[in-house]
C-alpha cells in the first residue's frame, strides 16, 4: 500500500507569490446596453447629443476635470479618448468636421470607463521563453508569463509578465512600470463569427504592462487558460502558439493565440470536435508530420490527438492518460504542453480527488511515439498546502504551462483560482518519482 504523505515532493516551493491587485485599471470602451430599454445606438445618440449641447466653455470644463482626475493613472489617455470617438462617430454616422476638437475628446471620454482587470484574481499562468534572450549571464533565460486575469463581472482576460529565471531558483519578476494598457482589435466591423481577429499592443507599452480583453462575441464573457508553448515549425522557424478557452457566457469553444513578437496577436477560432471542449495543449513541434495536442474530450481522461492543421482538431484521439490513483479519481487533465527532455516528453497533469481536492503529476511520453506511456507519478507533486488552500475555489493548484532551465523545470502556478506561487523541480528528481 501506498502512502503518498511519505512520499517527499521533487517541488521547491519559492517564496514570492502574485495576488489580485484592484490598483491595476485599464481604459476600455463603455457600452450603454446594461438595462436598456432602447437600443445602444440609441442611447448613444442621445448622450452624443446631450454632449454637443453643451456650450465650448462648458465643455472644455468638463474635459479639464476629467484630465485632472484620470490623466496620471493612464498612458496616452488623449489619443484613447481621440479613437474611441472616432469608433463612436463612424458607429453613428457624425460630421466631424462640424465638431470642436475638445467636444471630439469629451465624447470619447463618455464612451470609456476604468476597468480594473485584476481584482478578482490572479491564476492559471503558463510561462514561455522571451523573444529577446541578449545579455543574460551564464545559466539565466528570460522568460514571458501569462495569467488569466479576471476582474469586474468575473469576465477573464490575458495579462502578461516578463522576468528571469537563474541558477539556485533565483528569479525576478520585471516590475510592472506605468499604467496597463489594453490590446488593441481591427477591423471591428467587418469579422464574421469564424473569423481570425488581430489584436495589437498599444505603443510604448511593455509587455508586462498589456492585457488582452475579448473582443468577439464567442469570447464576450472570458479568454480563459492560456497555454503557451513555442512552436518551432519544419523550416526552423518558431512563433509563439497558445491555446485558450473563449466562453460566450452560454457556450465554450477552443480558440488559437498566434505571435511572433507579443506586439500583435491573431485569435483564431479552431473548428473540429475536439475545440468543442477546454484544456487542448500543443506539442512544440510536430511528431510524424503532424500537429498533436494533449486535451480532455470526455470530463475524466486525458486524450492524446492529431490534426494535418493548426486550426483543425476533428480527431476524436486516442485515449492517453486514465484516473488510476486516488488522487486523481474524479478527473485528470493536463498542466500545459509536453516539454521534452533526453528521457522523452515530460507532461505535467492535474489531478482531482476526494472534497474535489486538486494535485499536480506528472507523466513521460516515449518521444518519437507520445502515445506510449513510459511513466508516471503514483504520488502527486503538489498539492494545496495548508497555507495555499484559501481562495475563491479552496483546494485548487493549477499551472497551464512549465519552462525548461537546463535541467531544471520552472512551474508557476495557481493557488484557489486566486493567486499565482512559483516552484523549482529537477528534472531527475521528478522522473526517479514515475513509475
Amino acid at each position: 500500500m501506498l502512502n503518498c504523505r511519505s512520499v517527499p515532493s521533487p517541488l521547491r516551493i519559492l517564496a514570492q507569490k502574485l495576488t489580485a491587485d484592484p490598483s491595476r485599471v485599464v481604459l476600455r470602451p463603455f457600452h450603454l446596453a446594461w438595462q436598456a430599454s432602447v437600443s445602444e445606438t440609441s442611447r448613444a445618440a442621445v448622450l452624443v447629443q446631450d454632449v454637443l449641447r453643451l456650450g465650448e466653455d462648458q465643455a472644455a470644463l468638463e474635459l479639464d476635470t476629467v484630465w485632472q482626475d484620470f490623466s496620471e493613472r493612464h498612458w496616452q489617455i488623449g489619443r484613447i479618448f481621440d479613437e474611441r470617438f472616432a469608433e463612436i462617430a463612424e458607429d453613428l454616422g457624425l460630421d466631424v468636421a462640424a465638431i470642436s476638437p475638445a467636444k471630439r475628446r469629451l465624447i470619447g471620454a463618455y464612451f470609456c470607463h476604468e476597468y480594473s482587470y485584476a481584482a478578482a484574481a490572479l491564476m492559471n499562468p503558463s510561462i514561455v521563453p522571451h523573444p529577446d534572450q541578449s545579455g543574460l549571464g551564464r545559466g539565466q533565460q528570460r522568460f514571458v508569463m501569462s495569467m488569466r486575469a479576471v476582474g469586474e463581472g468575473h469576465i477573464s482576460s490575458v495579462a502578461f509578465r516578463e522576468g528571469i529565471i537563474g541558477i539556485d531558483d533565483d528569479f525576478s519578476l520585471w516590475p510592472q512600470s506605468g499604467p496597463a494598457m489594453a490590446g488593441v482589435p481591427d477591423d471591428r466591423h467587418d469579422l464574421g463569427p469564424d473569423d481570425a481577429t488581430m489584436v495589437h499592443r498599444q505603443p510604448d507599452s511593455p509587455i508586462s504592462n498589456s492585457v488582452l480583453f475579448p473582443v468577439t462575441e464567442a469570447q464576450r464573457n472570458g479568454l480563459e487558460d492560456l497555454r503557451l508553448v513555442r512552436f518551432t515549425h519544419d523550416d526552423g522557424t518558431s512563433e509563439y502558439l497558445g491555446t485558450y478557452t473563449a466562453y460566450s457566457g452560454q457556450a465554450i469553444r477552443s480558440e488559437l493565440l498566434r505571435t511572433k513578437d507579443f506586439a500583435s496577436f491573431s485569435l483564431e477560432p479552431l473548428t473540429g470536435r475536439a475545440a468543442r471542449n477546454k484544456g487542448m495543449a500543443l506539442f512544440p513541434r510536430k511528431i510524424g508530420g503532424r500537429f498533436l495536442v494533449v486535451g480532455r474530450q470526455d470530463g475524466k481522461n486525458v486524450t492524446l490527438l492529431g490534426s494535418d492543421t493548426l486550426t483543425d482538431w476533428d480527431d476524436e484521439g486516442t485515449p492517453l492518460l486514465s484516473p488510476a490513483f486516488p488522487w486523481e479519481f474524479v478527473q485528470m487533465g493536463n498542466c500545459g504542453s509536453p516539454i521534452e527532455c533526453d528521457d522523452g516528453w515530460i507532461l505535467l497533469t492535474h489531478g482531482v480527488g476526494a472534497m474535489r481536492k486538486y494535485s499536480l503529476g506528472a507523466a513521460l511520453l516515449d518521444r518519437d511515439d507520445p502515445s506510449r506511456v513510459l511513466g508516471r507519478t503514483a504520488c502527486p507533486i503538489l498539492t494545496a498546502a495548508e497555507s495555499d488552500r484559501e481562495g475563491y475555489v479552496p483546494n485548487v493548484v493549477y499551472t497551464c504551462g512549465a519552462l525548461r532551465v537546463g535541467d531544471e523545470l520552472f512551474i508557476p502556478y495557481g493557488i484557489s483560482d486566486s493567486a499565482i506561487g512559483f516552484a523549482t523541480a529537477t528534472i531527475p528528481d521528478l522522473l526517479r518519482l514515475m513509475v
